[in-house]
C-alpha cells in the first residue's frame, strides 16, 4: 500500500506556522465560516441533500442530476476508483507528480498504474496540480482526452486559487470528465470535511450508481453548510478578493527563499516546491513551530512543498532559516 502522506497537523498538533497545507491563508471565509457554526447539528441532513445540489448545481449552471455529493474529495477518490473497478477496469494513470491518494485508492482496489493514458481506463488530471501548483502538461492532456480512458477525472481543488493563467480544457472538454470539487481548501476549512463532483453530460445514470455506493448521509450537517456557503455570490466574491492578498504573499515567500538559495520551481497559485541549497533540518523547523511539506512523496525527494502564509509566519520562516544557517555554518 502506499503510505498516506498530507500536510497540515500531525502527532504534534496543528503547527503554529503552517506552510504545509495548501489551504487559503487568508481563511477561514468569514460567511462560511458563520454558516458552518450555525449548522444545527441536532438533527440528520436531508438525505438527498435536495437544497444543496439546488445551489452548486446553480453555481456551475449544470442540472442538479449531475451533481455527486462527497464525505471529501479523498473519499471520492476512492468511490471513484472502486466504482471502475467494479466495472472491470484493472489500469489506471496519474500524473507523474500528483496527490498520492489517487494511487492509493487504486492500489487498495487492485489497478495497476501504466505510464502512458491510452493503456489506462481510469485517468486522473488536477489543474492545477499538487504539489507544483502548474497546469496540466498539454501533451499530457492531449493524451488523456484523446479518448481512449473510459473515465477521466479532473480534480479541481486548487482551481479556486489559481493566481494566473486559466484552467487548459475548454468547456467542451469539462463536459466530458468528471469535475471534482473540495471547496474547504479555498475557504481555509480544511478541518470541515465534504465535496462533490459535476458529472459529465449524459452521467446521471452513472450518478446514480455512485449515489448508491455512498453510506447514508456522507455529509455531515456541518459540511453541508461549508457547501451550500461556497455556492452564495458572498463566499465566491471573498475568495476572489482573497487571490489578490495571495498572490502578494506568494511573491513574498518566493523572494524570502530565493535570498535563502533556494531552488524554485514555476507556479500558478499561491503554493509551490523549492529545493534547499542543502539538506533541510526539518525536525529543528517544527520545534520553532514551522512545518513544510516534505515533496518526496510526490516523487520529488529533496523538494518541498510551501504555501503562501500571512506575513508574520514568512518572518518566522525567514528567521528560523537564518538560525538554521548558522547552526550549519563552519
Amino acid at each position: 500500500m502506499t503510505a498516506r502522506v498530507h500536510g497540515g497537523a500531525d502527532a504534534q498538533g496543528a503547527a503554529r506556522w503552517d506552510f504545509s497545507s495548501n489551504a487559503n491563508a487568508c481563511g477561514p471565509c468569514p460567511l462560511a465560516l458563520q454558516a458552518v457554526q450555525g449548522a444545527d447539528a441536532a438533527f440528520y441532513p436531508d438525505p438527498a441533500y435536495t437544497r444543496v445540489r439546488a445551489a452548486l448545481a446553480g453555481l456551475h449552471a449544470v442540472d442538479p442530476a449531475r451533481v455527486l455529493l462527497a464525505a471529501s474529495a479523498s473519499e471520492a477518490i476512492q468511490r471513484l476508483t472502486a466504482w471502475r473497478w467494479r466495472a472491470g477496469d484493472r489500469h489506471v494513470w496519474t500524473p507523474p507528480h500528483a496527490y498520492g491518494d489517487y494511487l492509493q485508492a487504486a492500489t487498495a482496489w487492485g489497478l495497476g498504474r501504466v505510464d502512458v493514458p491510452a493503456q489506462a481506463c481510469l485517468a486522473w488530471l488536477c489543474d492545477p496540480g499538487s504539489p507544483l501548483g502548474q497546469g496540466e502538461a498539454p501533451e499530457a492532456l492531449r493524451a488523456v482526452l484523446a479518448g481512449r480512458p473510459r473515465t477521466v477525472v479532473l480534480d479541481r481543488a486548487y482551481a479556486p486559487l489559481r493566481l494566473r493563467g486559466e484552467s487548459a480544457l475548454s468547456a467542451a472538454q469539462l463536459d466530458r470528465v468528471w469535475q471534482l470539487w473540495s471547496p474547504n481548501k479555498a475557504l481555509g476549512l480544511t478541518g470541515v470535511r465534504a465535496a462533490y463532483a459535476i458529472a459529465p453530460l449524459g452521467a446521471q445514470a452513472d450518478v446514480a450508481a455512485l449515489d448508491a455506493l455512498a453510506a447514508s448521509w456522507p455529509i455531515g450537517a456541518h459540511g453541508e453548510a461549508m457547501l451550500w456557503a461556497w455556492a452564495q455570490p458572498g463566499v465566491q466574491a471573498w475568495v476572489a478578493r482573497s487571490r489578490d492578498t495571495l498572490a502578494t504573499w506568494a511573491q513574498a515567500l518566493r523572494h524570502t527563499l530565493a535570498r535563502h538559495g533556494w531552488t524554485l520551481a514555476p507556479s500558478d497559485t499561491a503554493y509551490g516546491c523549492a529545493q534547499p541549497p542543502q539538506a533541510l533540518n526539518a525536525v529543528a523547523l517544527r520545534e520553532q513551530g514551522i512545518k513544510l511539506r516534505d515533496a518526496t512523496s510526490f516523487g520529488l525527494p529533496g523538494w518541498w512543498r510551501l504555501s503562501a502564509q500571512r506575513p508574520e509566519a514568512l518572518a518566522a520562516l525567514d528567521a528560523a532559516l537564518n538560525d538554521l544557517k548558522l547552526e550549519t555554518s563552519p
